[in-house]
This record gives structure tokens, C-alpha cells and sequence, in this order.
């Protein structure tokens, strides 16, 4: 069975300019996912052809969480940062997703493109971002969705939505100017891949699959039955 060492972290993409888009090929014509390939390299590269078909966000993903007793629970949001280290997401730390972190940091992660007919599927634990990168990240966000932050209880009950109007409303009287400081529970976590899935579509169902899994510092890797 191959396998790689986790530890060639350098990310290039594998594709070159003149290299047909997936999309563009019959689903038959492209060739089957490389099993020698480093998984971060090979999720940069699908996902640098992603930006090119995608009608909007490719950078969207499902994240699925659980609570400490296994139920689960998911839904989009966007990756905003990929490396070696891991995939890292924003979001209210006392939101729902956030509270069953705390519970139970493993999680599932879906990419899916409709347009490259690829998917991509990530398992891993969270920890938590530095404050230094939850700090530069909510900076470089628009000034609404940073008032936004502020204002919302994410995930709790809302009466009216003239209540989170208003609030926002306060918030904007009190940071006419920026900066606005980022609240204690706003923040961002990194998933540490575990274990990697790439899919690709083929005519009848008979699909390309192929798997990299955490062993030590190495990766196991075999395909899949479709």
C-alpha cells in the first residue's frame, strides 16, 4: 500500500495553465486521481480549478459536528484558510456548531463541485486559531459583517427581527470608526485532517475514489470501490 510522509507540507499546484479543466473533459477522459500525490497538494489543485467553474463560493464547505452523546448536526460555511496545518473556518463560539465542539472536536468537512463533478470529503479534529490570526482575519472582513459579529447571538432564539435591527443599529453608534475590537467569542478553529477523500464522477456510477489515511507521520492510501 503507498504512502506518503505528512510532513512534505510544501503546497504547489500539480496542474498547469494549458491543462484542460476537468469540466471540459468527458467524464471517462480524465484520468484517475493520483495515488502518489500528497492529499494537501492534490485538495489546492482541485480546489484552484474549482474557482474557475464554480458559479459562486468554491470555497464553501459542509462542516458536520456532533455532540458528546453522537448527534449530529450540519451546514455551510466557508473555508478561509488551508495548509499543512490544517482548514480553518470562522464562526460565533457560542452557536451551536461551536457549543458541540466543545463537546466533541471531531468533525466532517464536504467539499462538493458540481461544475469539476468532485468532491472531497475531510475528517479530522478542531482546535482553535491563534488570537493573532482570529484577530487578522476578523479585520479584513466588511465593516457590516464585523458590526454583525458584534450584535448577533448566533443560533440563540430571536424574538423579532427589528430586536437584532436595533442592536445593530447601537453597535454602529458605538463603533462609528474602525477599529472594531473582535468579541471574546468570535472566533476560529483548524481542522487536522485525519483522513482525506477524493471523488470523482464517472459515467454509470462507476466513480473514481481514492483515500489517504493518517498513520503515524505517514499517510495510507488506497482506491475505493465506486
Amino acid at each position: 500500500m503507498p504512502q506518503l510522509d505528512v510532513n512534505e507540507h510544501e503546497l504547489s499546484p500539480s496542474m498547469t495553465e494549458t491543462s484542460p479543466s476537468p469540466a471540459a473533459l468527458p467524464l471517462d477522459s480524465q484520468p484517475l486521481i493520483d495515488l502518489a500525490a500528497n492529499p494537501f497538494t492534490l485538495f489546492e489543485t482541485w480546489m484552484k480549478e474549482a474557482e474557475k467553474t464554480e458559479v459562486n463560493d468554491p470555497n464553501a464547505m459542509v462542516l458536520a459536528t456532533a455532540t458528546r452523546d453522537g448527534r449530529p448536526s450540519a451546514r455551510i460555511v466557508l473555508l478561509k484558510g488551508a495548509d499543512h496545518r490544517g482548514f480553518v473556518f470562522y464562526t460565533n463560539t457560542h452557536s451551536r456548531k461551536g457549543r458541540e465542539l466543545e463537546e466533541n472536536p471531531h468533525v466532517a468537512l464536504l467539499f462538493h463541485w458540481k461544475s469539476q463533478r468532485r468532491q472531497i470529503r475531510i475528517e479530522g479534529a478542531v482546535t482553535p486559531v491563534t488570537p493573532e490570526e482570529a484577530d487578522a482575519y476578523f479585520a479584513s472582513r466588511s465593516r457590516v459583517s464585523r458590526l454583525g459579529a458584534v450584535a448577533s447571538d448566533q443560533s440563540r432564539p430571536l424574538a423579532d427581527r427589528a430586536v437584532f435591527e436595533e442592536r445593530l443599529k447601537q453597535v454602529e453608534e458605538t463603533y462609528p470608526q474602525d477599529p472594531i475590537p473582535r468579541p471574546a467569542n468570535w472566533s476560529g478553529y483548524r481542522v487536522n485532517p485525519e483522513y482525506f477523500e477524493f471523488w470523482q464522477e464517472r459515467r454509470f456510477r462507476l466513480h473514481d475514489r481514492a483515500v489517504w489515511a493518517r498513520n503515524g507521520n505517514d499517510w495510507d492510501v488506497t482506491r475505493l470501490y465506486p
